[in-house]
């Protein structure tokens, strides 16, 4: 079921979810908007998030042909070269490890090492509210609902020991099989366990572009061939810092009472897959990839570490409003959280 057409943010998302509603080939003439920063501009960021969702499960009411329609695609290129830019003023004064297909490893257990931002993880695990606990999940929703798919555009687009590895990883991300056991199911059954909105997209109108942005770089990534690199990093550093931070999610549940199977389940999934996933992701995707194509090794390396800057990024955000006793999310009269 494809999730509803969200509430407009600025003039850019007014102007595109009204022409959304019409046919395709109705597009305006919209303007590439000025935004003050790239990487979390709400305007810029829904925007982007609801035209990569028509490569997902569309939009209710919006017609499939607005896939592909060639007006839509130039804005959808206007913005992701907005956000592309932002992330290369972000990066630009990073430095990446000396790396060679061999050791791409090594070199992402660097660019792990090189990560200084905040823990929201630790957080939660040790004296996170309900509140808190509950809003985070919402900001995780962006991703986890749809868990896996953006990663899954890389598969047409490599081949070999970096295929065979994608697959291996993907297969347990989408339940081997069983749809019960698909990483996204259990997140629904998370976030139904705590009285949250479990439908896919349900939540949207409450998250921030700031973790919209963590999504969108996924999506900006996986569906560009150019940029299979950067979706394969992206994916073997994710694996790679996904066990410890879920293990403590787990423990924050425990922590308030909230340790159901139900509750849990989903992330203790992700302390056990995600440790053999680890090895897999930096060998054999990534280093596989960087044998078949020694020169994606920089993009690679770019899209780790592109990562680590906009999860920071995030993490940054929410924590810096529950500290000044504020929500972490648009709307927050509209969570409702179960007792």
């Amino acid at each position: 079921m494809s999730p509803s057409v969200p509430e407009a943010r600025g003039p850019l998302s007014y102007d595109l979810l009204a022409a959304l509603r019409l046919a395709p080939g109705s597009l305006p003439d919209l303007s590439t908007p000025e935004v003050g920063d790239p990487l979390a501009d709400d305007d810029l960021h829904l925007s982007l998030y609801c035209l990569y969702e028509l490569h997902y499960r569309g939009l209710d009411g919006v017609d499939e042909g607005w896939e592909w329609d060639p007006d839509l695609l130039a804005l959808r290129a206007r913005l992701e070269r907005v956000f592309d830019d932002g992330l290369r003023h972000a990066l630009s004064d990073w430095t990446a490890p000396a790396a060679t297909p061999d050791t791409m490893d090594v070199a992402l257990r660097a660019i792990i090492a090189q990560d200084d931002g905040p823990s929201l993880s630790r957080h939660l695990e040790t004296r996170g509210t309900r509140e808190e606990l509950c809003e985070f999940l919402v900001h995780r929703s962006a991703y986890q609902l749809k868990e896996a798919d953006p990663h899954s555009w890389a598969l047409p687009r490599l081949s070999g020991a970096a295929k065979a590895a994608l697959v291996e990883v993907q297969t347990d991300e989408y339940g081997g099989g069983d749809p019960q056991r698909m990483h996204a199911r259990l997140f629904a059954d998370t976030l139904a366990a705590l009285g949250l909105d479990a439908r896919y997209g349900a939540l949207l109108d409450l998250i921030p572009g700031y973790t919209l942005a963590t999504v969108n770089l996924m999506s900006y990534f996986g569906l560009h061939r150019a940029r299979r690199g950067a979706i394969v990093g992206h994916l073997a550093l994710f694996e790679m810092t996904s066990s410890i931070p879920n293990r403590r999610y787990a423990a924050a549940l425990r922590r308030l009472g909230i340790g159901t199977p139900q509750a849990t389940e989903f992330f203790d999934e992700h302390v056990t897959a995600d440790a053999v996933h680890e090895n897999i992701a930096a060998v054999d995707l990534a280093g596989g990839l960087a044998r078949d194509e020694p020169r994606l090794v920089a993009d690679i390396l770019v899209g780790a570490r592109a990562l680590v800057e906009l999860d920071g990024r995030a993490a940054a955000h929410m924590l810096g409003a529950w500290a000044a006793g504020e929500s972490a999310l648009l709307t927050p009269g509209g969570l409702r959280i179960a007792a």
